[in-house]
């Protein structure tokens, strides 16, 4: 007697076999990037309207004030995984608002180390107040074990897309 029973697929034969048994795992990239773009677009707005502030220029200040010490121009672009063209720019406006300054590295004077100024500092840190409120408010309908399930979920996801990537992403 042999045994009929189908024996069932890994995600991974799944996507190889079976490419149109995906709809659900499309639902869900959907929705993910639906409620990102969502949130984005509302933080940009917000940003935009009370500060005056692009959401590039918010995300170089983060960066800033995560290190007290500053960065190369290099760093900053990969941090922010932009070009070092698009960081100049950025550098360049934000350094004549003054709220950031630049300087010569002392071991490469052709290296430059940007760094938040005192104003700068006070200035990032009431964007990231309101940018704190305004993220609890989108998600002010969800529970604490909401959160914590999504967090957990997340995490799963978040460790199968880098075990896809690692794998070469199907190829």
């Amino acid at each position: 007697m042999t045994d009929t029973t189908p024996i069932p697929l890994d995600a991974e034969t799944r996507v190889a076999e079976r490419p149109a048994d995906h709809k659900a795992e499309l639902r869900l990239w959907l929705r993910l990037f639906t409620c990102k773009t969502l949130i984005e677009g509302e933080v940009r707005r917000r940003l935009r309207d009370t500060f005056d502030v692009t959401f590039p220029r918010f995300d170089l200040l983060a960066q800033l004030d995560r290190t007290p010490n500053g960065m190369t121009l290099g760093e900053l672009s990969g941090r922010m995984m932009v070009s070092n063209g698009n960081v100049t720019g950025l550098v360049e406006r934000l350094t004549a608002q003054g709220l950031i300054d630049r300087r010569p590295s002392p071991t490469d004077r052709r290296v430059q180390i940007v760094r938040l100024t005192a104003e700068g500092r006070r200035f990032f840190r009431a964007m990231a107040r309101a940018n704190g409120d305004w993220i609890a408010e989108a998600f002010a309908d969800l529970t604490p074990a909401d959160i914590d399930t999504l967090m957990r979920l997340l995490g799963k996801a978040k460790a199968s897309a880098r075990k896809a990537i690692g794998r070469g992403g199907g190829k």
